[in-house]
């Protein structure tokens, strides 16, 4: 019984550290490394989303218009592989999550939020956009232009 009792203490812990830490939303990843080598072996573009998710209106209407609607979903499903980074101020995010979003930040020479980047399959940047207004349609065709160049 003391066995079980520890083990279910300590499940509660974790559960307890890991309810407060951001995490990418479904159908993201916040793993850099791992979203680029999905996007080689998919043969997908990436789009990586910097972003201040709890604290910067336009990322938060972004996500809002374009990012949580069903065309964009289904547009991303088939094109895309979504890498979030994001810099909170509220969320706690894990230490290695954090410091791979700092770098990041610095290569990719980050000033505001929302940054959106796109990259081809061998993640080369074919183009940068941000918040636009048009929803859905007005951003995949944005991304569509990008991929044409």
């Amino acid at each position: 019984m003391k066995t079980f009792l520890t083990k279910l203490t300590g499940s509660f812990a974790i559960l307890a550290l890991t309810a407060g830490m951001a995490l990418a939303k479904p159908g993201w990843t916040d793993d850099y490394d791992k979203g680029l080598a999905q996007a080689k072996t998919e043969k997908k573009m990436s789009l990586l989303d910097f972003t201040g998710s709890d604290w910067c209106g336009w990322c938060m209407k972004l996500d809002k218009e374009v990012f949580s609607e069903k065309e964009f979903k289904d547009y991303a499903k088939q094109n895309l592989v979504l890498i979030e980074l994001d810099y909170p101020q509220q969320k706690r995010m894990p230490k290695h999550t954090k410091d791979q979003n700092e770098k990041l930040k610095g290569e990719y020479g980050i000033k505001g939020y929302p940054t959106i980047f796109i990259l081809d399959s061998e993640g080369k940047q074919i183009g940068q956009l941000g918040y636009m207004e048009g929803g859905p349609k007005a951003f995949i065709a944005a991304i569509e232009k990008l991929k044409t160049k």
